[in-house]
């Protein structure tokens, strides 16, 4: 194993069917039931893979019953804006792509948002102000990490933010753009525009993600 690949974990944030054409009542985004193959390739070139999971109730308080009532303040300190209800634990949408391991088999595994007044979009923290650690960046950095490829669902909310809390806790990252798909197009310029501003490295091929990566 090369030395590059020793310091470098992958994270698969949120790969999540609801978060799919497979779920079409949840929160579907275009393209993301296809990313599993990408999600692997960034394995492939790391020696830790860690993921996270959405796990919501379906009676938290920033759930509404329609998509037309989404994206609106809620007044919560902990959970920004409304939601149609996704990724209840049991359902068909809490469960992973089908082409990526279980969670049992990741070296590390995040379920965040059990709390139904908690509606984090980084998988560091389960709160919006980054106090509370979901503990993956301190078991990155007791395993000697240096370098963290991150790839998921949406690059427009939870993978921008898991890159940039991994950014802020001093880990070199890079966002591997064929593994991710976004909620809209201008979320997704945007999202890439905040990444690059902290310094975050993005990858639009197979070749550029291992030439980032010292491979």
């Amino acid at each position: 194993m090369q030395s590059s690949t020793m310091k470098t974990a992958s994270f698969d944030v949120d790969a999540q069917k609801s978060f799919t054409p497979l779920c079409p009542d949840e929160l579907p985004v275009t393209g993301g039931d296809l990313i599993g193959a990408e999600l692997n390739f960034m394995a492939s070139l790391a020696r830790l893979r860690v993921g996270s999971k959405d796990a919501h109730t379906p009676m938290a308080p920033w759930v509404v019953a329609e998509h037309a009532q989404m994206l609106q303040p809620t007044g919560l300190e902990h959970a920004d804006i409304t939601w149609v209800s996704h990724c209840v634990p049991g359902t068909p949408g809490f469960a992973l792509l089908d082409e990526l391991p279980t969670p049992y088999d990741y070296d590390y595994f995040v379920w965040k948002g059990v709390e139904p007044d908690l509606h984090p979009y980084g998988a560091c923290y389960h709160d919006l102000h980054n106090k509370l650690s979901t503990g993956v960046i301190e078991y990155l950095k007791g395993q000697g990490i240096e370098r963290v490829i991150v790839g998921g669902l949406a690059l427009d909310f939870c993978v921008k933010t898991t890159a940039l809390q991994l950014a802020a806790a001093g880990f070199a990252v890079m966002v591997f753009l064929p593994a991710c798909r976004a909620i809209s197009e201008d979320g997704a310029n945007q999202a890439v525009a905040d990444m690059r501003a902290a310094g975050i490295r993005m990858a639009s091929s197979r070749e550029q993600l291992a030439s980032l990566a010292g491979q």
